[in-house]
């Protein structure tokens, strides 16, 4: 169970018997609360007339004089009304209790009920949750300082929190310790080893398991889609898609990423500068279902509420999938000049018009600009002139367009809308990616599976919401294109940090650091920034890049997400052996270092030669399907042309057969020429 949603506060606690108790919390406590505990009958009368003579002293009520088994009763029973009536019925109730059980089982659920404040958004109640919410520890493992801290946090225990007032902490802790110390608990050595000692609490930061931003969005689900039912008055179940190991990895992977983020920024700061804590989110979803199974909105919920999972900020960068899958899906168009993974582009200086305004973007690149070069190599070095060059040939419109179908609503048809400069949240980037990572069909998020009644009776169930987006053969195309960006791009760096496994992203800054990626079972994004809407001035490849690999390592390590696969390449993709800085067909005479094998939708790959390098004989790919390449190879000679009627119409294999043999003859007729 992840939460109680109808309870004004949730509560962890974590059970514990008499027997697990160490002495030094049993001392610490009853020094501070009950030093008599173990010798009277429920009350006791010495403290009753110290209170009496304290209140009257000082005309309020200002002495407490309840017992531990006082107090008890108070909390499981009574209100804190401070009433004659009310004390009336505490001890009665008192002296009924102290005749049923020993001390010990008196302590021992004394020390599992007692509030011990906040940690995050969860009440902690008990010393066995205290110890590890605050120390990190099991209650067996404290320490004497450790154990009169707990002790001192039972009066006032939000005013003395260890991790926000430890000051205050601090001052109770020597009022335990010296409380003990006079009781023969502790010798005097004893006493001033632990008064001197450093409070060092756990640094707990990001929740885990307890997932509470994930809870108050299923919650605000519940609201607005089933505003007309009483969950709570039906004692309903809520049944969620939630993976505790994979939030438990989420939460992890987001603390290791984030010491390396603010160990950068306070490198930046000056000496004795305050820096701002910048905030994170991360959504993990199965991108095949829409299942979100972790969900992180924040660095702290106690801290605060604001689930930036959802929260508004530009996409930077991950948007140009968007664009160059815009571009690519040209190619089922019948257009002459349809652009594919190794059509050139110019990375230059550029200016460009749009409703008569000029638009000059700058690439974050820095050095040099690098010339020519292709839509693969434009989108694994993240470019940004070429991104707006590729917009600006499909035409704006077109892109957002396509933009729109996967719920990004607020990108409008400018130029700026190709390096992302338009807002969305995680939760509606890793919405939009499912597209890329599920053959080109969206699945809307969703974290609510079922919901049943108090006997089991199923009310309601949901079903991945799905919507064909884009055809498979484009998607693959944009899979290869983001696999290079592991490969070679602005994302090469998961692999020094073990994540090794079949996998396509893109990385993306803006004011604030992205990644966005997947495999065939996962799919994650990352977002860091600041909350005032500052510049972090970090790479996603820096700060959001880190928490993604770890995450993804851990993730398929459990046995739901192991065995991940290559993305299969599906029917009407080609492939052909080509030159990555022309973008032609690669000859003998290219370095080897240089020609990769490239796919193009079937009709739309490359018919000329490399021109950059000569020398050597000719080697075409054949453009059979992707799996089985043949080959031919022929002597060094001029590309021949290609006619555009030699595209083959969408899934006609017979007028594949003959487009390929109008290729072949076309080719002999060259070579006749030639010779002739």
């Amino acid at each position: 169970m992840l939460s109680s949603l109808f309870d004004k506060n949730r509560e962890k606690r974590r059970l514990v018997r008499y027997n697990d108790i160490p002495p030094l919390v049993v001392q610490a406590v009853i020094s501070i609360e009950d030093k008599r505990f173990f010798q009277h009958s429920g009350f006791d009368p010495v403290r009753i007339v110290k209170a009496v003579m304290v209140d009257l002293r000082d005309r309020r009520k200002a002495q407490g004089a309840s017992t531990l088994t006082q107090q008890l009763v108070k909390m499981l029973w009574l209100d804190s009304q401070k009433t004659f009536s009310r004390k009336l019925d505490e001890l009665l109730i008192t002296i009924h209790l102290e005749s049923k059980l020993t001390k010990q089982q008196i302590f021992e659920y004394y020390a599992n009920e007692v509030d011990l404040g906040r940690r995050g958004s969860f009440a902690i109640r008990g010393f066995g949750e205290a110890a590890q919410a605050y120390f990190g520890k099991d209650l067996r493992s404290l320490t004497l300082s450790e154990a009169a801290t707990l002790a001192g946090l039972i009066q006032e225990p939000s005013f003395r929190n260890p991790v926000r007032h430890p000051e205050r902490a601090v001052a109770r802790r020597h009022t335990v310790l010296k409380l003990m110390l006079d009781n023969g608990y502790i010798s005097e050595s004893q006493f001033e080893a632990a008064d001197k000692a450093a409070l060092s609490t756990s640094r707990q930061g990001i929740e885990s398991a307890d997932a509470p931003y994930f809870v108050d969005l299923v919650n605000e689900r519940l609201a607005s889609d089933f505003g007309d039912h009483d969950f709570q008055d039906s004692g309903s179940r809520i049944y969620t898609t939630l993976d505790s190991e994979l939030q438990r990895d989420a939460a992890e992977a987001a603390a290791i990423g984030m010491r390396e983020v603010n160990k950068i920024l306070a490198k930046r700061g000056k000496p004795g500068t305050a820096v701002d804590e910048p905030q994170l989110a991360l959504i993990c979803l199965d991108p095949h279902t829409g299942e979100v199974k972790a969900l992180i909105g924040g660095r702290n919920y106690g801290a605060s509420q604001l689930d930036h999972a959802i929260a508004k900020r530009p996409s930077g960068s991950i948007f140009k999938p968007f664009v160059y899958a815009a571009a690519l899906n040209t190619g089922l168009q019948n257009r002459p000049d349809p652009l594919t993974p190794s059509t050139v582009v110019k990375d230059e200086a550029r200016t460009f018009y749009y409703g008569g305004k000029p638009y000059e973007p700058v690439d974050f690149h820095k050095g040099a600009w690098l010339g020519d070069v292709t839509l693969r190599t434009a989108l694994a070095k993240s470019l940004n002139v070429p991104a707006v060059e590729v917009a600006e040939a499909t035409g704006y419109g077109t892109v957002a367009d396509l933009a729109h179908k996967v719920g990004l609503e607020d990108v409008r048809p400018t130029p700026a809308m190709a390096l992302g400069a338009y807002d969305a949240t995680p939760l509606d980037m890793a919405g939009a990616y499912t597209i890329f990572a599920n053959g080109g069909v969206m699945v809307k998020p969703r974290m609510i599976t079922r919901i049943v009644d108090r006997n089991g009776r199923q009310l309601w169930a949901s079903e991945p919401a799905k919507k064909r987006i884009l055809d498979p053969r484009v998607t693959y195309l944009m899979v290869s294109m983001m696999s290079e960006v592991l490969r070679s791009g602005t994302g090469a760096g998961v692999h020094a940090r073990g994540f090794n496994l079949p996998a396509a992203a893109k990385t993306g800054t803006s004011h604030d650091a992205w990644f966005a990626g997947f495999t065939d079972k996962l799919l994650c994004v990352v977002w860091v920034g600041l909350d005032d809407y500052q510049d972090l001035k970090m790479e996603g490849a820096k700060a959001a890049l880190p928490i993604w690999a770890e995450f993804m390592r851990r993730a398929h390590q459990h046995r739901d997400y192991r065995n991940t696969q290559q993305f299969a390449v599906p029917e009407g993709v080609v492939s052909a052996q080509v030159d990555s800085q022309s973008g032609q067909l690669a000859t003998s005479a290219c370095p080897p270092q240089q020609t990769r094998p490239e796919y193009y939708l079937m009709g739309t790959q490359p018919a000329s030669f490399c021109s950059l390098h000569v020398g050597g004989s000719t080697e075409i790919a054949g453009w059979e399907t992707a799996g089985s390449p043949a080959r031919t190879v022929l002597p060094n000679l001029p590309s021949p042309p290609v006619s555009p009627d030699a595209v083959a119409p969408e899934g006609n294999p017979q007028a594949a057969d003959i487009n390929r043999a109008k290729e072949k003859k076309g080719l002999m007729d060259k070579l006749k020429s030639i010779f002739h």
